[in-house]
């Protein structure tokens, strides 16, 4: 049996899967004691992706899973919306029955948004609450308004809450299918990436359904080109990671082809483009450059440009000619008048 990853050249062998489950099993076996067989302490068995490429983008893949990973003694924290004219209580009522009426049995407790906002403010019970639940899904009306009032440590442990949609018809099925599925968390920061599959609690051939599911899924959802997976590794919380799936080099050839065409076609087109310009010759733009004074005036044309002088006037003591010429008639006369008679 096997089947076909993206309908690429790359068969991914599901007997060579089942083989690794049950060696992987066997290993667990092995080292588990009398005190985690009491405890039923099962481990989480998950799924190493290795791309050939850093993604471009980062996103996260929701993935179906035919049986269930997580067991029933997990605990699931519901975040909820506050509802109007409500208390805390009487919202945490309201969902209650809202949860029993659709048959959901899942969660564990359900924390409106106002009780998180005011009781899980210090650090600590940010920590405890943490630590209290396996997983937390949340109303997707409020789900953009957790970041800040649940903290960084959520976020690296993993547990940031699942949106769900609480007003759907089929909240049952929509719940199971998030608590009971898993999701991958592509990031382009790295090439590698991890999805919990499986626990040890559960059959060989369970598990080597959910790890085709799985692959199945995160091939087709990937939004990359090509070839997209190089390697893929089953492990557990405490052994070492065991390959169940290796891509051919053949393809490489093919990236190599290509790599050299794109060189080629660069190198070519900054060639003609060094012609063209050795070519054409472009005319250079010569900056206008704006005088921070006015230019002076050459002395010669500033002669030409000054007022014609007007006659020079007498002194003050001096008198005009015609003045004169008035003054001296009239003693003239004078002195005629003042001659005697000569009898």
């Amino acid at each position: 049996n096997s089947f076909i990853i993206k309908t690429h050249i790359c068969i991914f062998h599901v007997c060579q899967v089942k083989k690794a489950v049950q060696a992987l099993q066997a290993f667990l076996k092995t080292k588990s004691t009398s005190e985690s067989l009491f405890l039923d302490d099962t481990q989480q068995i998950s799924l190493l992706f290795t791309l050939w490429k850093i993604p471009k983008v980062a996103q996260t893949i929701r993935i179906p899973l035919p049986h269930g990973q997580r067991s029933d003694t997990d605990e699931v924290c519901l975040f909820t919306r506050d509802e109007p004219k409500m208390t805390s209580e009487q919202t945490q009522r309201f969902y209650k029955k809202l949860l029993e009426e659709r048959g959901v049995k899942n969660i564990s407790e359900i924390i409106p948004y106002n009780v998180l906002k005011t009781e899980y403010k210090p650090f600590e019970a940010k920590r405890r609450l943490l630590g209290n639940f396996d997983m937390f899904l949340s109303d997707d009306r409020v789900r953009r308004l957790l970041p800040s009032h649940l903290g960084k440590h959520f976020y690296e442990r993993k547990k940031e809450p699942l949106s769900v949609n609480l007003q759907s018809k089929h909240l049952a099925r929509d719940i199971e299918r998030v608590i009971q599925g898993t999701s991958v968390k592509v990031n382009n920061k790295g090439c590698c990436c991890m999805a919990r599959v499986a626990h040890s609690g559960m059959t060989a051939d369970e598990v080597t359904e959910n790890i085709e599911a799985a692959v199945q899924t995160v091939v087709a959802k990937l939004r990359m080109k090509g070839p997209v997976m190089k390697i893929i590794h089953i492990k557990s919380q405490t052994s070492v990671a065991l390959p169940i799936y290796s891509s051919d080099l053949s393809h490489l050839d093919l990236v190599w082809f290509q790599g050299k065409a794109k060189k080629m076609k660069t190198e070519d087109v900054k060639q003609t483009e060094k012609k063209v310009e050795e070519d054409e010759e472009v005319p250079q733009l010569v900056p206008i450059t704006t005088p921070s004074k006015k230019p002076k005036l050459e002395p010669s044309k500033k002669k030409q440009l000054e007022k014609a002088p007007k006659p020079a006037a007498g002194k003050k003591g001096k008198k005009s000619p015609s003045k004169l010429n008035k003054k001296t008639s009239k003693s003239d006369s004078k002195v005629k008048r003042k001659v005697p008679k000569v009898k």
